[in-house]
């Protein structure tokens, strides 16, 4: 009787979980459109060269860290929105201040957890601070073993994020792209991700743009975004 009513319990969990996932629906792509499983090349095994150098690359970065750059990464980790580019683009650019802008952009987060998601339990790459207890994280970690890394969720959303917004102020694109580059780095600033999670997530942000730009929702969003953005920041139309 107790192990019917455990494995019950086990069902009745799984289908709670289950339902809580579906009610998150793809704004732009679909899991179907982009299957990252499918494309990512997979992580370095631990116990191969590559992923021994992944792990001391850890170690150095954490080593190195300073007080300045632990702030950031923490200010990084606490924002997954289009507004952490506002150092490049300007003080204006908030979501106070640009509604559609802000839509546009929870829309890109959205769509990177769905897609994101599946390749991580995929891949099942344990954090370097689940793999290794001597990794000392700064920022926020969930106690659960599996909660797996590659690649990154924040970095996809970062990149994402950057890929629409150099279309909509390309004058800035060389600046915006790096800012997007320095935010990946800042999850292993964190110790909550090997660099190469990080390169995994750039690769799966244009994959996921490649099918966005067909997307008319997405245009329609893009367009109001950067005529809001544009004149808000007083520049050119």
């Amino acid at each position: 009787m107790k192990v019917t009513l455990f494995s019950y319990s086990l069902l009745l969990v799984a289908a709670c979980v289950a339902s809580a996932q579906s009610t998150r629906k793809p704004v732009f792509v679909t899991p179907e459109q982009v299957n990252l499983a499918a494309i990512l090349p997979a992580p370095p095994a631990p116990d191969s060269p590559a992923g021994k150098a992944d792990l001391a690359d850890v170690h150095k970065i954490q080593n190195a860290r300073t007080p300045g750059q632990t702030a950031h990464a923490k200010a990084d980790d606490e924002e997954e929105d289009m507004f952490v580019f506002r150092a490049v683009v300007g003080e204006k650019f908030t979501a106070a201040q640009l509604p559609a802008t802000a839509v546009l952009s929870s829309h890109l987060h959205n769509d990177e957890g769905i897609i994101v998601g599946p390749a991580k339990q995929f891949f099942a790459r344990l954090r370097p601070f689940n793999f290794d207890h001597t990794v000392q994280p700064v920022c926020k970690t969930n106690a659960n073993v599996k909660d797996y890394g590659y690649p990154s969720g924040h970095g996809t959303t970062g990149y994402l994020e950057a890929l629409a917004l150099i279309q909509m102020i390309p004058e800035k694109r060389d600046e915006i792209l790096a800012r997007a580059d320095d935010y990946a780095f800042s999850r292993a600033v964190c110790g909550v991700h090997y660099r190469s999670d990080g390169q995994a997530s750039k690769l799966s942000a244009y994959a996921m743009m490649s099918v966005m730009m067909n997307n008319p929702q997405f245009q329609k969003e893009l367009a109001a975004a950067k005529e809001e953005t544009r004149r808000v920041l007083g520049l050119k139309p």
